[in-house]
């Protein structure tokens, strides 16, 4: 109550001194009983239980598949395989992990899987490049002021970092696409791709030193 009837001006002190983690808790607590309870009406039969997990989890599943492949089709036709496999499986997932954590390591391993046998065929299309980039912090920035050689600039600097994620090796493409667009912890992308925390750091440091010589030529010559 106390916290309720705070001034204003205390409130963000509060959020940031431990009330917001306690909120974000909760949160995370009310979706993964929520999952749990979809979870096991669906290993009773009820398959439109699942269709609510499917439906609550298409959005950021998308993102992620996506950000791997950078191509839209081959993002559906993942999407519904990744989700076939995991009512196919769901019987069989006893809670261990989150419901969350189970369908993002499905999805991961399925999308790696699926790049390493698409290899080389992949050409990536210019006309394919999707808006993701511009949750970026340093886009956003960029983006607050307008004019035509800015626009020029900033669809060229959206072009060249798709063409830099594209030239990631695909693991380290995914803890990029985990870590820096889908906002996860370091502890849970290694439940996901089930390896040391110590490695997801060491990963994105990589990613991101790559990403930033992909970047150098661009940032000291832009679109004039």
């Amino acid at each position: 109550m106390n916290a309720v009837l705070a001034p204003p001006r205390r409130i963000s002190d509060l959020l940031s001194s431990g009330l917001g983690a306690t909120v974000k808790k909760r949160r995370a607590m009310d979706q993964r009983d929520e999952d749990q309870q979809l979870v096991a009406r669906t290993q009773d039969g009820e398959a439109s239980a699942f269709d609510q997990l499917v439906v609550k989890y298409t959005p950021r599943l998308y993102g992620l598949v996506y950000n791997m492949t950078s191509n839209h089709e081959d993002t559906n036709d993942l999407l519904q395989d990744i989700f076939a496999k995991a009512y196919k499986s769901i019987r069989g997932f006893r809670g261990k992990s989150s419901f969350y954590t189970w369908i993002h390591s499905i999805a991961v391993n399925m999308t790696l899987n699926f790049l390493k046998k698409r290899g080389r065929r992949f050409h990536m299309s210019l006309d394919d490049v999707d808006a993701s980039i511009q949750n970026d912090k340093e886009f956003l920035e960029v983006t607050q002021t307008s004019s035509p050689v800015r626009e020029a600039d900033l669809s060229e600097l959206q072009r060249r970092l798709n063409e830099a994620m594209m030239k990631l090796s695909d693991e380290h493409r995914a803890v990029v696409t985990m870590f820096h667009i889908q906002g996860m912890p370091h502890a849970e992308i290694s439940k996901i791709l089930n390896v040391s925390e110590g490695t997801v750091r060491s990963r994105l440091f990589y990613a991101n030193r790559q990403l930033q010589n992909y970047l150098d030529e661009f940032r000291k010559n832009p679109v004039a």
